[in-house]
C-alpha cells in the first residue's frame, strides 16, 4: 500500500525484490551479525537466503580481553552461532585478545568448551582452525583453566583430525609435553594426520630446547601430507629435517622458521641434513625470521648454504656496540644465498657504520631478489642508486620498501 492506501503495483516495487539470488548473497557476505538478522525478517525470501551454506563457512571470532557488558556478548553470541550455523562452517578463526584477569580466562574456557563441543557434534566439514597468541604461559591462566582448555581442544582436534587441512596455534606458549599431547590428538586412531599447513610459531614456551626432545621428534613424524610448515628454530634438529625428508618429501614447499634471541639456538644441524631434505623436497623453499639475532657468528652457524633460502627477515635488530658490525653478514654471508634469495627485509640500528654499498652490492650480486624492504640509516642516494641499477636491468627488483628510510642529512 502506498501513502493513499492504493496497491503498489509490480513494477513500482524496489529493484531489491528481484535482485538475483548470487547479487543478495554477495551482499550479504560483507554484513555482519547484527546486520544479517535484521535483513533476515525483510521477508520470507531474504530469510531463506540467510541459511545459504555460502554465507557461513567462513567465521572469525574475537573475545575482548577486558571485562565489560559488551564485551559479554561476545561470548554469548559465539556459542549461538555455532548452534545456528555451525554444520555450515569450513574455516574458524578465534582471536583472544591479552585477557588481564582470570575471570576472563576461566569464562574463555567455558565458552571454548561449549563452542568445541557444539561444533564436534554438528560439523563434519571444518578443514581450517586458527587460533593465535592464547599465551597460556602467563599468570592469569589458572593451572586448572588451562588444563581444562586443552583437554577441550584435544578432544576436538581427535574427533575433526580427519578433516583438517590447516591448522594455527601460534603463540600457544606450552611446554613440550602439552604441546606434543595437543599435536598428537590429530592422528588419533589413526598413524598419521591430514593436516597439509601447520604452523606452530611460538607454539612452545620460549627458553626451550625443543630440539633435544624425542617427543617431539615422535610427534612431527605423525605428519605425512606436510605442504608448509611454521615454526621456531629451537625446533630444528637433524632428527626433524630427516622425518620431513621421509614423511613428506613429495608435498613440502615452504618452511618458516623463526630464530628469536630468547630462543636456544646452540644445537648443531648438519650442512649434509640439509641437502638432503631438498634432495628429496625438490619444491622446497625455506624463509627465515630473526627477531634480535645479528651477531655474524651466530648466523653463520644457522644460515647454512645448503638451505634453499627463499626470504631473510632481520627484525628489531639493535648493534650499537662499536663491536657489532653487519658488514660481514651483508658482504660474506648473504651473498652465498644469491641464486635463491627472492625476499630480503632489513630493520636494525646502524648509527656507527654506513652501509650504502654493501647493500647495493649485494642487491645486484642477487640475481633473483625481486622484494627488498629495509629500515635503517641509510643516505638518500642510496635509494637513488638502486633505481638507477633497476631502471639499467642490473638488479631484479620490482618491488622497493624504502618508506622506512631515515635519511642522513
Amino acid at each position: 500500500m502506498d501513502e493513499e492506501g492504493q496497491l503498489i503495483q509490480p513494477q513500482d516495487q524496489s529493484c531489491w525484490a528481484t535482485l538475483p539470488d548470487v547479487c543478495l548473497h554477495r551482499i550479504f557476505w560483507w554484513l555482519g551479525d547484527k546486520d544479517r538478522s535484521r535483513a533476515a525478517l525483510v521477508c520470507r525470501r531474504w530469510n531463506q537466503m540467510m541459511y545459504s551454506a555460502d554465507l557461513w563457512r567462513h567465521r572469525a571470532i574475537t573475545f575482548s580481553g577486558r571485562h565489560s557488558r559488551v564485551h559479554a556478548y561476545e561470548f554469548e553470541s559465539a556459542v549461538w552461532y555455532v548452534k545456528k550455523f555451525g554444520r555450515y562452517l569450513e574455516h574458524l578463526e578465534i582471536k583472544f585478545l591479552t585477557p588481564y584477569s582470570v575471570v576472563l580466562t576461566r569464562k574463555f574456557q567455558v565458552t571454548m568448551q561449549g563452542l568445541f563441543s557444539c561444533l564436534g557434534k554438528r560439523n563434519n566439514r571444518l578443514k581450517s582452525l586458527s587460533i593465535q597468541y592464547l599465551e597460556l604461559d602467563r599468570l592469569v591462566w589458572r593451572n586448572s583453566i588451562r588444563s581444562l582448555f586443552l583437554k577441550s581442544l584435544s578432544s576436538f582436534l581427535k574427533k575433526m583430525g580427519k578433516h583438517l587441512d590447516h591448522l594455527n596455534l601460534k603463540g600457544a606458549r606450552l611446554t613440550v609435553e602439552q604441546g606434543c599431547h595437543i599435536l598428537n590428538s590429530l592422528s588419533y586412531l589413526r598413524t598419521e594426520s591430514a593436516v597439509s599447513e601447520l604452523n606452530i610459531e611460538d607454539y612452545f614456551s620460549h627458553r626451550l630446547a625443543v630440539y633435544s626432545s624425542l617427543q617431539f621428534n615422535q610427534t612431527m613424524a605423525t605428519f605425512r601430507n606436510l605442504v608448509s610448515l611454521t615454526l621456531n628454530y629451537n625446533c630444528i634438529s637433524d632428527e626433524l629435517l630427516e622425518n620431513l625428508g621421509e614423511n613428506n618429501a613429495g608435498t613440502l614447499w615452504s618452511m618458516n622458521i623463526k630464530c628469536h634471541a630468547h630462543d636456544p639456538h646452540g644445537q648443531v644441524v648438519w650442512g649434509m641434513s640439509w641437502a638432503k631434505l631438498a634432495r628429496y623436497a625438490t619444491k622446497l623453499k625455506v624463509n627465515f625470521v630473526f627477531e634480535k639475532v645479528v651477531k655474524y657468528e651466530r648466523l653463520a652457524r644457522i644460515l647454512l648454504q645448503e638451505i634453499p633460502i627463499r626470504s631473510i627477515s632481520l627484525r628489531n635488530c639493535s648493534f650499537s656496540n662499536p663491536d657489532w658490525s653487519m658488514k660481514p653478514t651483508l658482504t660474506d654471508l648473504l651473498p652465498t644465498f644469491r641464486h635463491t634469495l627472492q625476499k630480503l627485509s632489513f630493520e636494525f640500528n646502524n648509527n656507527h657504520e654506513s652501509l650504502e654499498e654493501e647493500l647495493h652490492l649485494l642487491i645486484l650480486s642477487c640475481t633473483e631478489l625481486f622484494y627488498f624492504n629495509i629500515w635503517a640509516f641509510l643516505d638518500v642516494n642510496f635509494v637513488e642508486q638502486i633505481l638507477k641499477s633497476q631502471e639499467e636491468g642490473r638488479c631484479a627488483l620490482r618491488t622497493l620498501k624504502d618508506f622506512h628510510i631515515h635519511c642522513h642529512i
